[in-house]
């Protein structure tokens, strides 16, 4: 004989399940409260005057190969205050530092022979947390954006050389006109010395003449 047994007991299990799914309108505080953290990359007091997608390797001495520091954004960044003007690169999914170096007078990029899209260039760096002689080569997704980024790099470190060369000259400006003021100064002092040392003489020829009309007068005076 068939039942209906197993039959109920699934429809009974449906609607205990549909009475699961059904909003009671409860709220449950959080037990732990986030709080919104701001971020600080060390760039916010300096704009962007180069941002590029790349990849970037250095030159391992020891292994004698170079060895990739990883894939991200390349910028050149010019700081509001100052104006000077550095290199970071960041990579893209952990924004760890890859490259971190000030753009110098005397610093140079060329194209890296065989591969219109990538250069090199030497760089004393700072990506590790200390300074480092590096030898660093950048490939970019198009020979347009290396050389962008090529003759970008080549005026900023050209305006550098400008810049020292207009400090220097300021300077020997300024150390002119301070040797001639002291050179003035010292020109007045001996004019100012000879100029007493005449009244001094003259005092001592007056003090004679001075001594025998003094003489002269008692002299004609009538003695009591």
């Amino acid at each position: 004989m068939a039942t209906n047994e197993p039959e109920h007991e699934h429809r009974d299990v449906e609607e205990a399940g549909a009475n699961e799914d059904e909003d009671t309108g409860a709220q449950v505080a959080p037990i732990v409260r986030l709080e919104e953290v701001a971020v600080t990359t060390g760039e916010e007091d300096e704009d962007a005057v180069l941002d590029l997608k790349s990849k970037l390797y250095r030159f391992d001495k020891e292994a004698n190969q170079w060895k990739e520091r990883g894939a991200g954004t390349v910028k050149l960044l010019k700081h509001k205050s100052t104006g000077k003007i550095r290199l970071v690169m960041r990579q893209s999914k952990t924004l760890k530092i890859c490259a971190n170096h000030f753009v110098k007078q005397g610093m140079s990029v060329q194209e890296h022979v065989g591969n219109e899209k990538s250069c090199v260039w030497h760089a004393r760096d700072f990506a590790d947390g200390e300074l480092k002689d590096e030898l660093f080569c950048i490939r970019f997704a198009s020979i347009e954006n290396c050389k962008a980024f090529m003759q970008k790099f080549n005026e900023v470190a050209e305006s550098e050389v400008e810049k020292e060369e207009s400090k220097d000259a300021s300077d020997t400006a300024g150390l002119l006109e301070k040797l001639t003021v002291e050179e003035t100064k010292t020109e007045e002092k001996p004019v100012e010395k000879e100029k007493t040392e005449v009244e001094a003489e003259e005092k001592k020829k007056d003090e004679p003449e001075k001594a025998d009309e003094e003489k002269k007068t008692e002299e004609a005076s009538p003695s009591t």
